[in-house]
């Protein structure tokens, strides 16, 4: 999971990088936070029933995952994902 995970009480933080982001950022405060759900769907909708707009929704990656997208209120992008890797 990334290139480097982080336990931190019950959640995971994941540093990885991108293939679409290239050289120097133009925004050095831009970053992307991702949250790993066990129900993309239902976390989703919890979170717009609060008001959170969604810029991309329940999105299928080629490696299996599902995302959707949201900016926090500083326009930093967040996302949530669901990943279930076969056992």
């Amino acid at each position: 999971m990334g290139e480097g995970a982080f336990h931190a009480g019950g959640a995971v933080i994941a540093i990885d990088s991108h293939s679409e982001t290239k050289g120097a950022t133009k925004e050095p405060q831009r970053v992307l936070i991702d949250f790993f759900v066990d129900d993309l769907r239902k976390e989703q909708s919890r979170l717009e029933s609060k008001g959170v707009k969604f810029l991309r929704t329940a999105g299928k990656e080629w490696w299996g995952g599902i995302i959707s997208t949201f900016q926090d209120p500083d326009g930093n992008y967040c996302q949530l994902i669901e990943y279930k890797p076969e056992a």
